[in-house]
């Protein structure tokens, strides 16, 4: 069965090339721009993996990290946050949050395709 990210990220170039790169994997992306309803796709969803982006429009993707962490039926779906702020204060406060996974904008490729089958390995779609 097809795997399922929802990835919420506001800047298109990334979001392009990261479906395109997991869509080569076989993965479905479901993309979003905008933070301000994202908890409620995600939950009506229900990814296998959360791929979030912290400085979006709406809400920051902190917030939507607390909804889905204080909701009992999302609390375990993986999340892998990406940013271009990879200072230790903010990977720690992602990691406090309860991130699964903090990567920093700039990545590489293989380094994301890593991280995700890693997040993912063992869950049934």
């Amino acid at each position: 069965m097809t795997k399922h990210v929802v990835l919420v990220e506001d800047e298109t170039n990334i979001a392009e090339a990261i479906r395109f790169l997991l869509g080569r994997e076989g993965w479905r992306v479901e993309m979003l721009a905008n933070g301000s309803n994202a908890a409620e796709v995600i939950r009506a969803a229900m990814p296998d993996l959360v791929m979030l982006d912290v400085m979006l429009p709406g809400k920051t993707g902190f917030e939507i990290l607390a909804e889905l962490r204080g909701d009992p039926a999302c609390s375990d779906i993986p999340v892998l946050m990406l940013t271009a702020r990879g200072q230790a204060r903010d990977r720690d406060q992602a990691m406090q949050a309860g991130v699964n996974r903090f990567m920093a904008k700039p990545f590489a490729n293989d380094e994301l395709l890593a991280t995700v089958r890693e997040l993912t390995a063992g869950r049934v779609s």
